[in-house]
């Protein structure tokens, strides 16, 4: 079984920094792509941002430009660093794994909250 474990989040005040991490049971070099999502109370689901094995990257575009996205392999780890966050950046984030043997994996989740 993989399992995924997020962590660094929390509360944080307007234009003020977060960096989560995600931390793979099994080696990154497993996943094809990993990815951080989120899910404000009363919507769906987004994707925020992800990173393939080849290192390339895609944003939401609501975060371009704020959120950058990476992987250090030998910690088996992918960081979210977000910047300049905006109250309505306040969601649960949700780490996910993709792999061509064994499917999607999701992590628990961890919530930032962007708040005076």
């Amino acid at each position: 079984q993989v399992q995924l474990v997020e962590s660094g989040g929390g509360l944080v005040q307007p234009g003020g920094s977060l960096r989560l991490s995600c931390t793979t049971s099994r080696s990154i070099f497993n996943f094809v792509s990993m990815g951080w999502y989120r899910q404000a109370p009363g919507k769906q689901r987004e994707l925020v941002a992800k990173i393939t094995s080849g290192d390339s990257t895609d944003y939401a575009g609501s975060v371009k430009g704020r959120c950058t996205i990476s992987r250090d392999n030998a910690r088996n780890t992918v960081y979210l660093q977000m910047n300049s966050l905006k109250p309505e950046d306040t969601a649960v984030y949700y780490c996910k794994g993709s792999t061509y043997m064994w499917g999607d994996f999701w992590g628990q989740g961890t919530q930032v909250t962007v708040s005076s």
